[in-house]
């Protein structure tokens, strides 16, 4: 398996990019996702866990990604998510590990394992 961190840069890269040539678009998206993913009856934190199980559930890598380390900069610590992960293969299966497995790796090359 590639490199999660790297893969993780790639798409930051991409996401400035994006903003470049569609600043507007982008700029609206963030304000929106700033609403919604600060705290309220639930807290940030708890949102960006319930986010990382859906993105794993869903199958999106830049998903997975990306709410993994949101989760992190919020604080969530590695056994919150070990948890969220054991939440989504009881509902998803195999499919749930094989997904697990990006999360179980970027966490280990950010030395959260």
């Amino acid at each position: 398996m590639e490199s999660q961190v790297k893969l993780n840069n790639d798409r930051l890269e991409l996401l400035d990019r994006l903003k470049q040539v569609a600043p507007d678009l982008v700029d609206a998206e963030w304000q929106f996702l700033n609403t919604v993913y600060r705290d309220g009856a639930l807290s940030s934190k708890m949102k960006r866990l319930i986010a990382l199980g859906i993105a794993l559930r869903a199958g999106c890598t830049n998903c997975i990604l990306a709410q993994t380390k949101q989760a992190l900069d919020v604080g969530a610590s590695s056994g919150e998510i070990l948890e969220v992960i054991a939440v989504e293969m009881a509902m998803s299966g195999t499919t749930g590990v094989a997904e697990s497995l990006r999360v179980v790796k970027l966490l280990d090359e950010l030395g959260k394992l």
